[in-house]
């Protein structure tokens, strides 16, 4: 059996197209982009080009637009300096955060930086806003609201509008985790209450080790990595410049082709929701995947057999690639924070399968039937 790939949410095919891109900066266009010579000047252009790019479709200014190593480095880089340089002695998260944002919520709490409250989940997992909205009224201190665009578990997604609001309301500053959501959806910066965004260019058929950190122009922050004076003195390091090039590439594709990917990879998670249903008794699914959330994760909870707990492994032998949850926790086996942070039931066993442009449904008739047996 070919291997039948669904866990687009961990990371995506390189799209031929963006290597094409890549190409030229892989080769001949070897410069150094911080020499003075005409092949460190077409490396710079290839990198401002690229920015120009990004922040054209995301609809933000190009000095907003900083290119780092991916999600993780720009989540760092945008809590950190909202606790340290804006003043911020208060961050109001969930516990279903990427690690990248829990991590570093939990490192500047223990270091005695900053106080944390963990806003309320609703039942099918979304963040409870009344909740928040009394977390941010009662906060005497200045506070960071940091929040999740889409989680990349269970697909919920929060209205970016709706949150970066009340953080306005209260005087806040709002980070919000977008890596997977960039690529995905459109953006418009220029009209959402936002000040920090993230993105990364492996979740939408980019390249891996580059990615975004949105900072609204309004926000004046000190560099996270210090030496020369690369990312206009935010982010010292020879940059990435096939990754930065590939990343906008992708992001271009992404952005063209939304309306016709969204709608083709939006049938597939239905497609599969509805053939779990029909062949897989007392099958439920993690989160909202009806209403508010991402339309390329669903997240399937089995009942708990002595054949089920196996699942992945059993999966993965019948080259089906799909995974527990997060990929970035998958090699230590000791179960998902977000499910646990859902109130799941410890008699399920959850499987997430994520979804890309390539992904067919016979592809997925394939897996239905191997769970069938497996279950």
């Amino acid at each position: 059996m070919e291997r039948i790939y669904l866990d687009n949410a961990a990371t995506t095919a390189l799209d031929p197209l963006v290597l094409e891109a890549m190409m030229p900066y892989l080769t001949s266009h070897f410069g150094n982009p911080s020499s003075i010579y005409s092949y460190g000047r077409e490396s710079r252009m290839g990198i401002e080009n690229s920015r120009k790019t990004v922040a054209k479709l995301l609809h933000a200014h190009p000095a907003e637009i900083f290119f780092t190593s991916g999600g993780t480095e720009s989540s760092n880089t945008a809590i950190t300096a909202a606790v340290r340089d804006l003043g911020c002695k208060h961050i109001i998260s969930s516990k279903i955060e990427h690690h990248a944002t829990l991590h570093t919520v939990n490192y500047l709490h223990k270091n005695g930086e900053a106080s944390v409250s963990f806003v309320k989940l609703l039942d099918n997992g979304h963040i409870d806003l009344v909740h928040l909205e009394e977390l941010l009224s009662g906060s005497s201190e200045k506070t960071l609201v940091t929040l999740m665009h889409a989680n990349n578990e269970i697909g919920n997604m929060i209205d970016l509008h709706r949150v970066g609001n009340l953080c306005r309301k209260y005087a806040a500053i709002f980070h919000s985790d977008t890596v997977q959501t960039v690529g995905h959806f459109p953006f418009d910066l220029r009209n959402t209450p936002i000040d920090f965004i993230t993105g990364s260019g492996h979740k939408f058929h980019g390249p891996k080790g580059v990615g975004i950190l949105y900072i609204n122009e309004q926000i004046k922050i000190k560099p996270f990595i210090n030496g020369g004076s690369q990312e206009r003195n935010m982010r010292a390091g020879t940059e990435n410049l096939y990754g930065i090039v590939g990343f906008a590439k992708a992001l271009e594709l992404a952005s063209e082709n939304h309306e016709f990917d969204k709608e083709k990879i939006q049938g597939l998670k239905f497609y599969m929701m509805e053939a779990l249903e029909k062949n897989i008794p007392d099958i439920r699914f993690n989160g909202d995947p009806k209403g508010s959330s991402l339309y390329a994760v669903l997240s399937a909870c089995f009942p708990k057999t002595d054949k089920s707990e196996m699942l992945l492994f059993n999966l993965d032998i019948n080259n089906i690639c799909a995974s527990g949850g997060s990929a970035c926790t998958s090699g230590a086996d000791q179960g998902s924070h977000v499910i646990r942070g859902i109130k799941n039931d410890s008699n399920r066993v959850t499987v997430r399968f994520s979804f890309c442009k390539h992904n067919t449904t016979s592809e997925i008739d394939q897996v239905v039937e191997k769970l069938k047996e497996m279950i």
